[in-house]
């Protein structure tokens, strides 16, 4: 799963946070943060997924050509913790998509 990113973003302007995967379309982490930069959004999470865990959701298909976009809402992400396995890790809910974004950090 080497090219598949997620990345929680913030557009201030209409007060939207999105939750968006490539899955293909980008060599490295890095490309992906600065295209979302680029689009006038801020990052708030981002991991590949070797790093984090969906919890009420499943990875995407490969699309080399396209960025997904998984969940948006108005407002905020809400940030939660949720117990996976008898580990409790902070989670990240955009509308009703919710995933852990870095599996080392447990609370």
């Amino acid at each position: 799963m080497t090219n598949y990113f997620r990345i929680t973003a913030y557009y201030e302007k209409e007060e939207l946070s999105v939750i968006i995967d490539s899955n293909g379309m980008f060599e490295k982490l890095w490309q992906f943060s600065s295209y979302i930069l680029q689009k006038g959004l801020k990052v708030l999470e981002i991991s590949n997924a070797d790093n984090f865990i969906d919890v009420n959701t499943e990875l995407a298909e490969k699309d080399t050509q396209h960025v997904l976009l998984r969940a948006v809402c108005k407002g905020k992400p809400e940030y939660v913790t949720q117990t996976i396995k008898s580990i409790t890790y902070k989670v990240v809910k955009v509308a009703d998509m919710i995933y852990v974004p870095d599996k080392t950090k447990t609370i």
